[in-house]
């Protein structure tokens, strides 16, 4: 069932030059069935400042049925010329949630931007209003922070750096946490919610909520992972594992019949 799953998305990036207002009214239409307190206006005023999007559309009927907005970043760390890849608003309908085609089309392209600079550091850069968001980096990259198990000074400096730019006036330096107030966009409260049972499985998730334990109101939660070549040459290897574990989990599952 997982490949099956797999099977039926893909996933492109799509220049925003070339969204279609059907295209758009359509991710607005996703995103608006799993938040609160959101609105078509506001919605495109943050997709304008975005260079472009990727789409997740269903092979069969080419139906989106997710998508990730990115934009992309030249900065200066301590002297030092990085580039980083920001991803805006994430969402992907519930019934494909587990589906890989936005991680390889996301793998893929930053291939791309590694290779037009092989020679700059390249970061993602990513704010979490839900724990899922944080577990595609925590899960997936070698070296990120917010980390549970270290902590990277330099890369707490560049976290500061970004929120400071891309969020004026609406980055708590002290909690390291994004504050939009109270009414800003949050996921709706049957979604992606986190059980006890969670909490007592996954130390990602507990770390997750100690350093954003007002994410339910919509807080965020920066971090930022560097996606080096060793990264781009191990996550091909490290996605199949993950792929073939999950069609064994699954295959088991099923019973036999006598």
């Amino acid at each position: 069932m997982q490949r099956e799953n797999n099977a039926r998305l893909k996933a492109r990036y799509v220049p925003l030059s070339r969204v279609s207002v059907p295209v758009m009214r359509r991710m607005y239409e996703i995103y608006s069935g799993y938040y609160e307190n959101i609105s078509l206006d506001l919605f495109c005023k943050d997709m304008v400042e975005k260079n472009g999007v990727f789409l997740v559309e269903e092979r069969a009927t080419k139906r989106v049925v997710g998508f990730s907005t990115m934009k992309t970043l030249d900065m200066n760390i301590e002297g030092r010329r990085v580039k980083g890849v920001f991803s805006g608003d994430t969402i992907i309908e519930q019934q494909y949630w587990g589906n890989k085609a936005l991680h390889v089309a996301f793998f893929f392209r930053m291939i791309r931007e590694k290779f037009r600079h092989p020679f700059r550091p390249l970061f993602w850069l990513l704010i979490s209003k839900g724990y899922k968001t944080y577990l595609l980096m925590a899960n997936n990259f070698q070296n990120y922070y917010p980390n549970p198990e270290s902590n990277s000074r330099a890369m707490e400096k560049m976290v500061d750096d970004y929120c400071e730019r891309l969020f004026p006036g609406c980055y708590c330096s002290e909690r390291k946490l994004l504050d939009f107030g109270e009414g800003y966009t949050h996921l709706k409260s049957d979604v992606a919610d986190i059980t006890d049972e969670m909490r007592r499985e996954n130390e990602k998730i507990q770390f997750f909520e100690r350093r954003n334990p007002t994410w339910r109101r919509g807080t965020e939660l920066p971090c930022i992972g560097e996606i080096s070549y060793s990264l781009i040459f191990n996550y091909p290897f490290m996605l199949w594992r993950k792929l073939r574990g999950k069609t064994r989990k699954t295959m088991t599952a099923v019973p036999a019949n006598n």
